[in-house]
Protein backbone atom coordinates (compact mmCIF):
# COMPACT_ATOMS: atom_id res chain seq x y z
CA UNK A 1 0.00 0.00 0.00
CA UNK A 2 1.88 3.55 -0.94
CA UNK A 3 1.73 6.68 1.19
CA UNK A 4 0.35 9.63 -0.35
CA UNK A 5 3.72 11.43 0.77
CA UNK A 6 7.14 9.72 0.97
CA UNK A 7 10.92 10.65 1.33
CA UNK A 8 11.91 12.84 -1.58
CA UNK A 9 7.53 14.32 -1.51
CA UNK A 10 8.16 15.23 2.35
CA UNK A 11 11.59 16.51 1.63
CA UNK A 12 9.76 19.22 -1.53
CA UNK A 13 7.07 20.00 1.16
CA UNK A 14 9.90 21.51 3.46
CA UNK A 15 11.35 23.10 0.22
CA UNK A 16 8.20 24.75 -1.29
CA UNK A 17 7.42 25.95 2.48
CA UNK A 18 11.00 27.33 2.46
CA UNK A 19 11.59 25.52 5.41
CA UNK A 20 14.68 23.54 4.72
CA UNK A 21 17.14 25.90 5.70
CA UNK A 22 21.45 25.96 5.33
CA UNK A 23 23.56 27.75 7.49
CA UNK A 24 24.79 27.15 11.03
CA UNK A 25 22.13 26.33 13.54
CA UNK A 26 21.89 25.20 17.01
CA UNK A 27 19.62 22.19 17.86
CA UNK A 28 17.56 22.20 20.21
CA UNK A 29 19.56 19.00 21.38
CA UNK A 30 22.16 21.28 22.32
CA UNK A 31 23.81 20.19 18.73
CA UNK A 32 25.03 21.87 16.01
CA UNK A 33 23.95 21.43 12.23
CA UNK A 34 24.41 23.15 8.90
CA UNK A 35 20.18 21.91 7.69
CA UNK A 36 17.95 22.60 9.98
CA UNK A 37 13.97 21.87 8.98
CA UNK A 38 11.74 24.89 10.74
CA UNK A 39 8.83 22.62 10.62
CA UNK A 40 6.57 25.93 11.51
CA UNK A 41 6.97 27.10 8.01
CA UNK A 42 4.82 23.60 7.42
CA UNK A 43 2.46 23.76 10.14
CA UNK A 44 1.46 27.83 9.16
CA UNK A 45 -0.40 26.21 6.15
CA UNK A 46 -3.38 23.86 7.35
CA UNK A 47 -3.27 22.39 3.78
CA UNK A 48 -0.06 21.62 3.43
CA UNK A 49 0.05 20.01 7.62
CA UNK A 50 -3.13 18.31 6.25
CA UNK A 51 -1.16 16.60 3.64
CA UNK A 52 2.00 16.01 5.84
CA UNK A 53 0.04 14.96 9.01
CA UNK A 54 -2.61 12.78 6.52
CA UNK A 55 0.44 10.74 5.47
CA UNK A 56 1.75 10.27 9.01
CA UNK A 57 -1.84 9.00 10.22
CA UNK A 58 -2.15 6.43 6.97
CA UNK A 59 1.72 5.05 8.27
CA UNK A 60 0.74 4.85 11.51
CA UNK A 61 -2.35 2.31 10.68
CA UNK A 62 -0.11 0.98 8.19
CA UNK A 63 2.36 0.34 11.30
CA UNK A 64 0.32 -0.09 14.34
CA UNK A 65 -3.00 -0.54 13.60
CA UNK A 66 -6.15 1.31 15.12
CA UNK A 67 -4.90 3.79 17.22
CA UNK A 68 -7.58 5.58 20.27
CA UNK A 69 -5.12 8.30 20.78
CA UNK A 70 -2.06 9.98 20.02
CA UNK A 71 0.20 12.17 22.60
CA UNK A 72 2.69 14.94 21.71
CA UNK A 73 5.58 16.33 23.78
CA UNK A 74 4.16 20.22 23.95
CA UNK A 75 4.71 22.70 22.19
CA UNK A 76 6.53 21.60 18.63
CA UNK A 77 4.38 18.33 18.67
CA UNK A 78 1.11 20.26 19.49
CA UNK A 79 0.17 20.73 16.07
CA UNK A 80 1.53 17.71 13.91
CA UNK A 81 0.03 15.17 17.30
CA UNK A 82 -3.39 17.24 16.76
CA UNK A 83 -3.47 16.71 12.53
CA UNK A 84 -2.14 13.50 12.76
CA UNK A 85 -4.82 12.61 15.03
CA UNK A 86 -7.52 13.89 12.96
CA UNK A 87 -6.13 11.73 10.52
CA UNK A 88 -6.28 8.86 12.60
CA UNK A 89 -10.05 9.73 13.99
CA UNK A 90 -8.85 9.68 17.24
CA UNK A 91 -8.38 12.15 20.22
CA UNK A 92 -5.10 14.07 20.46
CA UNK A 93 -3.54 15.16 23.72
CA UNK A 94 -0.42 16.64 24.79
CA UNK A 95 2.64 16.19 27.61
CA UNK A 96 4.25 19.27 28.79
CA UNK A 97 6.91 20.43 31.45
CA UNK A 98 6.09 21.07 35.09
CA UNK A 99 9.11 21.27 37.27
CA UNK A 100 10.99 20.03 34.29
CA UNK A 101 9.28 17.04 33.41
CA UNK A 102 6.86 15.61 31.03
CA UNK A 103 3.40 15.07 32.40
CA UNK A 104 -0.24 15.36 31.43
CA UNK A 105 -2.08 18.26 32.77
CA UNK A 106 -5.46 20.40 31.51
CA UNK A 107 -7.59 17.47 32.69
CA UNK A 108 -5.99 15.01 30.19
CA UNK A 109 -6.47 11.61 31.15
CA UNK A 110 -5.29 8.34 29.28
CA UNK A 111 -8.01 5.70 30.02
CA UNK A 112 -6.59 1.90 30.53
CA UNK A 113 -5.96 -0.05 27.66
CA UNK A 114 -6.12 2.96 25.30
CA UNK A 115 -3.87 2.19 21.99
CA UNK A 116 -1.55 4.88 22.11
CA UNK A 117 1.19 6.78 19.61
CA UNK A 118 3.79 9.33 20.22
CA UNK A 119 3.90 11.74 17.63
CA UNK A 120 7.10 14.02 17.34
CA UNK A 121 7.89 16.52 14.85
CA UNK A 122 11.27 15.69 13.92
CA UNK A 123 13.47 13.68 15.79
CA UNK A 124 17.38 13.86 16.24
CA UNK A 125 18.54 12.95 18.90
CA UNK A 126 15.22 11.43 20.52
CA UNK A 127 15.30 13.19 23.58
CA UNK A 128 11.94 14.93 23.61
CA UNK A 129 10.39 11.53 22.26
CA UNK A 130 11.97 9.64 25.60
CA UNK A 131 10.67 12.03 27.80
CA UNK A 132 7.06 11.96 26.39
CA UNK A 133 7.04 8.15 26.33
CA UNK A 134 7.94 8.26 30.07
CA UNK A 135 5.10 10.38 31.10
CA UNK A 136 3.00 8.13 28.42
CA UNK A 137 3.80 5.16 30.57
CA UNK A 138 2.73 6.49 34.11
CA UNK A 139 -1.15 6.02 32.95
CA UNK A 140 -2.97 2.95 32.05
CA UNK A 141 -2.61 2.89 28.21
CA UNK A 142 -1.13 0.46 25.71
CA UNK A 143 1.56 2.15 23.64
CA UNK A 144 2.16 0.89 20.51
CA UNK A 145 4.95 3.19 19.25
CA UNK A 146 6.22 6.41 18.10
CA UNK A 147 6.19 8.53 14.99
CA UNK A 148 7.28 11.42 13.28
CA UNK A 149 7.51 13.20 10.46
CA UNK A 150 11.60 13.36 10.12
CA UNK A 151 14.09 11.46 11.59
CA UNK A 152 17.05 13.58 11.21
CA UNK A 153 18.71 10.67 12.94
CA UNK A 154 18.66 8.24 9.64
CA UNK A 155 17.20 5.77 12.20
CA UNK A 156 19.99 5.53 14.63
CA UNK A 157 17.95 7.73 17.68
CA UNK A 158 16.88 5.25 20.05
CA UNK A 159 13.63 5.76 21.65
CA UNK A 160 12.26 3.12 23.16
CA UNK A 161 9.62 1.90 21.10
CA UNK A 162 9.26 1.24 17.70
CA UNK A 163 9.92 4.68 15.80
CA UNK A 164 8.46 5.09 12.34
CA UNK A 165 8.80 8.44 10.21
CA UNK A 166 7.85 9.72 6.99
CA UNK A 167 11.59 10.67 6.01
CA UNK A 168 14.61 9.61 7.10
CA UNK A 169 18.09 11.62 6.81
CA UNK A 170 21.49 11.24 7.61
CA UNK A 171 21.77 14.84 8.77
CA UNK A 172 25.18 16.00 10.34
CA UNK A 173 25.07 16.95 14.05
CA UNK A 174 28.29 17.99 16.25
CA UNK A 175 28.82 19.03 19.82
CA UNK A 176 29.69 22.46 19.47
CA UNK A 177 33.46 21.99 20.47
CA UNK A 178 33.96 19.35 17.26
CA UNK A 179 32.45 21.47 14.41
CA UNK A 180 34.12 21.00 11.07
CA UNK A 181 35.96 24.13 9.96
CA UNK A 182 33.11 25.14 7.34
CA UNK A 183 31.04 24.95 9.77
CA UNK A 184 32.34 26.93 12.57
CA UNK A 185 33.33 29.71 10.26
CA UNK A 186 29.36 30.65 10.16
CA UNK A 187 27.51 31.99 12.16
CA UNK A 188 25.44 30.20 14.53
CA UNK A 189 21.26 30.96 14.63
CA UNK A 190 19.31 29.33 17.26
CA UNK A 191 15.64 29.15 15.52
CA UNK A 192 14.64 25.94 17.69
CA UNK A 193 12.03 26.48 20.76
CA UNK A 194 13.67 24.13 23.90
CA UNK A 195 15.64 26.22 25.70
CA UNK A 196 19.38 25.13 26.07
CA UNK A 197 21.19 24.84 29.19
CA UNK A 198 25.24 25.91 29.31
Amino acid sequence: MERALEGNAILDEFRAAGALLEGHFILSSGLRSPIFLQKMRIFEDPVRTGRVCGALGKLIRESFGQVDMVVSPAIGGIIPGYETARALGCKAVFVEREDGEFQLRRGFEIPEGARIVMVEDIVTTGLSSRECIAAIRKHPGVLLGAACIVDRSNGSADVGVPLVSLLKMDVPAYPADQLPPELAAIPAIKPGSRAITA
